[in-house]
C-alpha cells in the first residue's frame, strides 16, 4: 500500500520541480518570517472551488478557512468546538488580516440538502444537515417559492447564505470593532464552476454583480 495516493505522489514531484523550485526563496522567507496574509477567505470544501486558484494566488497570500458551504456561525462563546470561529478568531486578532471574503459557489451540495430537507441523512450523526440548519429559515423560504425553477432557487439560496455569513461576522466584537474603525473590510462573492464567472457583492445594496476589469 503506498503512503499516499499516487496522484498526490505525481504531483507533489511536479509542484517540488516546478512551482517550489521557481519560488523557493518565497518558501523559505515565508518560513522565516512567518504568514502576512491581508485577506481571509471563507469557502466551500468543494474541491471545484479552491480560492487559490480561483484568484490564481502564491504561497502566504491567503488565509484560507473551508467548510460545507461556505458558512459562518454566529458568535457562540460556549466553550464548544468551533472551528470556524477559532480560525476566524485568529485571521483577526493574530495575523490582523484587512479582508475577509465569504466565498459562495454555484451546484454547492450544502445548500442543495439545505433546500431538501426531507433528503436521509448520510450517517447517524447526520453532521452535514445540522450545519445546514444555519440557514434553515431561508431555505424553507426559498424552497417553496414555486415561481423559481429548482436551478433559481439554489442559486437565491447561494447567495442568500453569503449575505448571512456576512451578517454572522458581524457578531464577533473583533470584526465589528474593526470594521466600525475602518481597519477590516467585509466581501461576498460567488463563483460559477460552469463558465468561470464570479460575482462579487454590492455592499451597499446586497446585489451580486459582474466585477468591471480595468
Amino acid at each position: 500500500m503506498d503512503a499516499l495516493p499516487p496522484r498526490l505522489l505525481t504531483g507533489y514531484r511536479e509542484f517540488m520541480q516546478g512551482r517550489y523550485a521557481s519560488e523557493s526563496n518565497r518558501y523559505r522567507t515565508l518560513a522565516k518570517d512567518g504568514q502576512t496574509p491581508e485577506t481571509m477567505v471563507i469557502a466551500c470544501c468543494d474541491s471545484r472551488a479552491a480560492p487559490e486558484t480561483i484568484f490564481d494566488c502564491g504561497p502566504g497570500e491567503l488565509f484560507v478557512v473551508r467548510n460545507v458551504a461556505n458558512l459562518v456561525p454566529p458568535y457562540e462563546p460556549d466553550g464548544k468546538h468551533h472551528s470556524t470561529s477559532a480560525a476566524l478568531e485568529f485571521a483577526v486578532q493574530s495575523l490582523k488580516v484587512k479582508h475577509i471574503v465569504v466565498l459562495g459557489h454555484g451546484r454547492c451540495g450544502g445548500i442543495k440538502t439545505a433546500l431538501d430537507p426531507a433528503s436521509a441523512p448520510l450517517s447517524p450523526g447526520d453532521f452535514i444537515g445540522k450545519w445546514m440548519g444555519l440557514v434553515a429559515p431561508a431555505a424553507e423560504a426559498v424552497a417553496t417559492n414555486t415561481m423559481m425553477t429548482v436551478t433559481e432557487r439554489q442559486t437565491a439560496l447561494e447567495r442568500i447564505s453569503i449575505r448571512y455569513s456576512i451578517a454572522n461576522l458581524r457578531s464577533f466584537p473583533c470584526v465589528s470593532i474593526l470594521e466600525g474603525k475602518g481597519r477590516l473590510t467585509l466581501h461576498g462573492a460567488w463563483f460559477d464552476i460552469s463558465t468561470g464567472e464570479l460575482w462579487a457583492m454590492n455592499p451597499a445594496t446586497g446585489d451580486f454583480e459582474r466585477p468591471e476589469f480595468d
